[in-house]
């Protein structure tokens, strides 16, 4: 905090000087009135410095990835860019992009102070960035990468998808919608090249793709078939699960690993504490989560296991 007694010489009488308490004929309680208004002012100034200061600070930028479409990403995360923008005394940027290759740019070039992404990213961006924080939704922080078929399809095990059409969500990034059902296949021995492979731009959209009949199968997150975007574009009582992977550890957020320690330590503690709050509740329905869990890199070493079953030659940063 600025001292705003600094560089104003102070005034000294000549009483003062030769050691006296106070100038002949002073009153003395009129001083002390003085004196403590004079405290006063100073307490006040003080006070009204702290949140001009932290106005001043660059703006936090918070990335969402492309979960969902970037306008509905916007609407769903706005109410808690403003509560962190509230509670820290400084704007919070709220950012998305329209797709994984993009975002993962602004991973890359450190252009967010706060990310949200899924745990691929973090992994691989673990030398950048330090985990505080993970998704609870539907009252569980953990979720399992999951096959879907339709439940006319005829299609009742994993190796019966040889040959046949994948679609998945996002790109070869997306831990939930590639990597995870994608472990999923290996484990039930089929490669790469035992079936096709497509990607529809969005994880909510493969699962809509396969309902249409464009894919024999969908890979996903296995909360997916529940997301509000999910239910009202389709009827989802006509797709099942035909299989589940171990669960792990929910969706990340991070900041930079230069961001001050102790406002690391704020953000998440606001993020965990929303929970407890009226208002943060609110926040966090608005956001399709039911809750923030604290995190620490350990907790996302299961995904860096399936994640070089996967990818065997991706580099891996620690």
């Amino acid at each position: 905090m600025t001292d705003i007694t600094q560089g104003v010489e102070p005034v000294r009488r000549r009483s003062d000087e030769q050691g006296g308490n106070c100038c002949a004929g002073e009153d003395p309680g009129r001083r002390r009135v003085v004196l403590g208004l004079l405290a006063t002012l100073g307490l006040t100034l003080a006070e009204q410095a702290i949140p001009a200061a932290r106005a001043a600070d660059a703006p936090l930028v918070m990335g969402i990835f492309p979960r969902r479409q970037a306008t509905l990403t916007t609407e769903l995360y706005a109410p808690l860019a403003a509560y962190l923008s509230r509670e820290l005394g400084r704007e919070v940027r709220l950012v998305t992009a329209k797709d994984f290759d993009a975002f993962w740019d602004g991973v890359e070039q450190r252009r967010f102070d706060i990310v949200h992404y899924n745990q691929f990213h973090y992994v691989r961006s673990a030398d950048k960035y330090r985990v505080i924080a993970h998704n609870e939704e539907f009252g569980t922080g953990t979720v399992a990468g999951a096959l879907y078929v339709r439940k006319d399809s005829g299609i009742n095990t994993i190796a019966q998808l040889r040959g046949r059409k994948i679609v998945f969500g996002g790109g070869t990034d997306a831990m939930m919608s590639y990597i995870l059902p994608s472990y999923l296949l290996l484990q039930a021995g089929l490669q790469p090249t035992d079936y096709e492979t497509v990607f529809s731009k969005n994880p909510p959209n493969s699962l809509i793709s396969l309902y249409h009949g464009q894919a024999d199968a969908s890979g996903a997150g296995d909360i997916l078939i529940d997301l509000p975007v999910v239910r009202e574009a389709m009827d989802t009582s006509t797709v099942t699960h035909l299989g589940m992977t171990e669960r792990v550890l929910h969706l990340p957020w991070a900041v930079r690993k230069d961001m001050p320690q102790a406002l690391a330590a704020r953000i998440q503690s606001l993020l965990v504490g929303l929970q407890a709050r009226d208002d943060g509740r609110a926040i966090l329905a608005r956001a399709e989560m039911t809750g923030f869990g604290a995190a620490r890199d350990a907790d996302y070493d299961p995904h860096r296991r399936i994640i070089r079953k996967v990818m065997p030659t991706i580099d891996i940063p620690r």
